[in-house]
């Protein structure tokens, strides 16, 4: 999120900032910076109805070395005027990007209230991670899938998260989630973040088949980026929460892992071999889908279009619709699991949530359900969020996972 502030413009004047104490000496953030920069200029220009001339160029200007401790606004012109966007420059030694938001929605409030300024924990959590972005883990139906990873500096081993994004199976991306675990940064984790074969690419089971090969890569690839194994948390958001479960319950013995054996060398970078049983730790479910027979048969809306898109037309899609729900893969010995689900979502219902925990209870696997009683389709308050990750924290803690 971008941080916008009036300082010595005009009281209806907008402005947006970039640290450049920080940005030129992380230019691999740089790009992500630029989207949410071009993100937040939008939101300001349909707030104020006036079209202005976008911030084209501006990436240039960050990237280029200037001196320390300034900040580089964009200032866009005031209500009524046509000028062109102009770039100021202010002395100051904040950084403009609120991340610092997202880094404290898992810290109680009295621990927030303590904690480092925002410029200073951003520098600390940027400057302790080396980004490898589009490695390729996995080459299937003649596409390169790729995943980006945020290692965490040092020499020991960290806990893993892999991240799996959401979009009904049929839209999203990694780079549209790279600010959602955050959190887990802050916490000094390594994070794989993973893209998969879209409906109009693959029918399932394909991006089930994708992720569960991610996994296998994070097991190939421990000892090469310090992947603790003991350690390795799947979490996604829909449809990416629906792909974290079936990568965490899934058995060997479903075949959705036959695209890439731990023995086999490819000819791009597998990492070494590995035939070790697939395991996580915990699963993060975020609003996931876990009956995807059920959406299949259910009545018509947007979830119902995605599944229909995913599945396709063939004659087994019962069948396929069957192999792909985490409910079918419940049984004891699962690893723990988190689910978090709006008790108002319209478009992954409820039902999914409280299916999944009744039938793990029963398994006798650990598990909790956090209901948001009036959350949506995710976009929870922040007092929810900061309560969702505080559970987490504690979820994962009580598992002898943090």
């Amino acid at each position: 999120r971008i941080r916008h502030f009036n300082d010595s413009f005009s009281h209806d004047a907008n402005s947006l900032c970039c640290d450049a104490d920080v940005l030129p000496s992380q230019p691999r953030i740089v790009g992500l910076v630029e989207r949410r920069i071009r993100s937040g200029w939008s939101m300001i220009q349909r707030r104020r109805r006036q079209r202005t001339r976008r911030p084209a160029g501006l990436i240039q200007r960050v990237r280029t070395a200037v001196p320390r401790g300034q900040v580089y606004c964009v200032a866009s012109p005031p209500l009524n005027r046509e000028k062109p966007m102009k770039l100021k420059k202010h002395t100051t030694s904040i950084v403009a990007l609120g991340l610092g938001s997202f880094l404290g929605l898992v810290m109680t409030p009295p621990a927030a209230a303590q904690a480092l300024d925002p410029a200073t924990r951003f520098v600390e959590v940027a400057g302790g991670y080396r980004f490898v972005p589009d490695i390729t883990y996995l080459r299937a139906g003649g596409i390169d899938l790729k995943l980006d990873l945020y290692q965490a500096r040092g020499s020991d081993p960290t806990p893993t998260l892999i991240y799996i994004h959401g979009g009904g199976w049929t839209n999203g991306s990694k780079e549209s989630s790279a600010l959602t675990f955050l959190p887990y940064l802050e916490m000094g984790w390594s994070v794989v973040n993973v893209e998969y074969r879209m409906a109009d690419v693959a029918h399932a089971p394909a991006a089930v088949e994708d992720c569960r090969c991610a996994l296998r890569w994070v097991y190939r690839n421990a000892e090469r980026y310090n992947f603790d194994l003991d350690r390795i948390v799947v979490t996604g958001n829909s449809a990416g929460g629906h792909l974290a479960l079936t990568t965490g319950m899934v058995t060997a013995e479903a075949g959705l892992d036959r695209q890439c054996p731990g023995d086999r060398n490819r000819a791009w970078s597998t990492g070494t071999t590995s035939m070790d049983e697939l395991k996580v730790a915990a699963i993060i479910n975020w609003y996931g889908i876990t009956d995807v027979v059920g959406l299949m048969h259910g009545p018509p809306g947007s979830s119902g279009n995605f599944t229909e898109a995913w599945l396709g037309s063939r004659s087994d899609r019962a069948d396929v619709a069957a192999r792909v729900s985490p409910l079918t893969y419940v049984r004891t010995g699962l690893p723990p699991i988190l689910t978090i689900h709006g008790g108002a979502d319209p478009i992954v219902p409820y039902d999914h949530a409280v299916r999944l925990h009744q039938a793990l209870e029963g398994a006798g696997v650990p598990n909790q359900l956090v209901t948001i009683s009036e959350g949506g389709h995710g976009g929870f308050s922040r007092d929810d969020s900061v309560r969702i990750y505080e559970t987490i924290r504690e979820f994962l803690r009580q598992h002898q996972v943090l």
